[in-house]
């Protein structure tokens, strides 16, 4: 897990705030697909894939801070 502590902190928060609203228009695909998930329609492999795909800044950052706290204890 070194190759997260060499990442800069401010590069994965701006990669996650990006990743999360994107694409800006019409919607961010998150909010699409948390509403499929909640209507039951989120059964597509690929739909499945976006999900994944737009939380895994958000999961490296969560990593990363995980890291920087234990490293101060």
């Amino acid at each position: 897990m070194q190759f997260i502590d060499r990442f800069p902190l401010w590069l994965l928060i701006a990669l996650t705030l990006f990743m999360l609203g994107a694409p800006f228009v019409p919607e961010p695909h998150l909010i699409e697909k948390m509403r499929m998930l909640s209507e039951g329609t989120l059964t597509r492999p690929i739909d499945i894939f976006d999900v994944f795909w737009h939380l895994l800044p958000v999961a490296l950052l969560a990593i990363k801070l995980a890291r920087m706290q234990r490293g101060r204890s």
